[in-house]
């Protein structure tokens, strides 16, 4: 009894210690990417003697990365929405029914998951040449869903695992209509983590250059694959602008989801 109340104590600092550890490897690439972008020097300068917005106005300035910004953000918007379409449907039947091929559907959904995207963007090109679709913004938009679909079903599924099904079945008792109890029982209780899914579809579709790379067109260009472009050419704080403004988009993204759901509730994909 001693050994058990002592040991939280002991291990505690340890613990403690080694996730500031992780944190700040996870984290300090990003804030020197940040800190960057404010220098007023024509390279990558760190330290920097002052702070300027410079090249975040020239990020502005910059017609491609402009148009490669609206390209990725409306992309990333379709193809979170239609990947979290296909996967409520899609958890509800792998978690709720035993049918044969059950096994093999959730295999098919998570395929995405391991395969390689090098793979993945070979494939997709090979396909879109044969159905016509190559350079097609729907096209890209149905790629992005297949890479994206994974990340949201899980969630979605752990929304659904431990369900109290009696709250539906006291709807349907009550007189509500299966679509019904569906809108006004099932979503608002799986939310947290079909908004979770949703945004990380949105973020993992916002990021994607691998697969892009081999799908997209000249007026399709996403800014992920713009930047990979430009690096290719030149290496200067413009990228790191960019960058920063990537950052922002998700950081706010996230900020939001937390502020109308709690993130809590959302990356554990259950509800209260």
């Amino acid at each position: 009894m001693s050994q058990s109340s002592h040991s939280p104590g002991r291990n505690g600092p340890i613990a403690l210690v080694f996730n500031a550890l992780v944190v700040s490897f996870m984290l300090a690439p990003l804030l020197i990417v940040c800190v960057v972008a404010f220098t007023p020097e024509n390279t990558l300068t760190l330290p920097t003697h002052s702070l300027s917005l410079r090249w975040f106005e020239a990020v502005f300035e910059h017609p491609d990365f402009v148009q490669s910004f609206w390209n990725s953000l409306w992309l990333a918007l379709g193809s979170a929405t239609l990947s979290t379409a296909l996967a409520v449907p899609a958890a509800m039947a792998l978690t709720r029914y035993q049918f044969p091929g059950r096994d093999l559907l959730n295999g098919l959904f998570l395929s995405p998951l391991i395969i390689p995207h090098l793979v993945l963007g070979v494939a997709l090109l090979r396909l879109s040449n044969l159905v016509g679709g190559s350079g097609s913004f729907g096209f890209l938009l149905l790629a992005h869903a297949l890479v994206v679909t994974p990340y949201t079903l899980r969630l979605v599924v752990a929304s659904l695992v431990g369900f109290d099904r009696s709250i539906e079945q006291a709807a349907l008792s009550l007189g509500a209509t299966p679509a019904r109890t569906f809108w006004r029982v099932t979503v608002p209780m799986i939310l947290p983590g079909v908004s979770g899914g949703w945004l990380l579809a949105f973020i993992n579709s916002f990021d994607e250059v691998t697969m892009s790379i081999f799908v997209t067109s000249p007026a399709t260009v996403t800014l992920p694959v713009r930047m990979y472009m430009y690096a290719t050419e030149s290496i200067d704080p413009l990228m790191a602008a960019v960058s920063a403004l990537m950052v922002g988009v998700t950081a706010l993204a996230m900020l939001v989801l937390d502020r109308l759901y709690g993130l809590d509730k959302v990356l554990v994909g259950g509800s209260k």
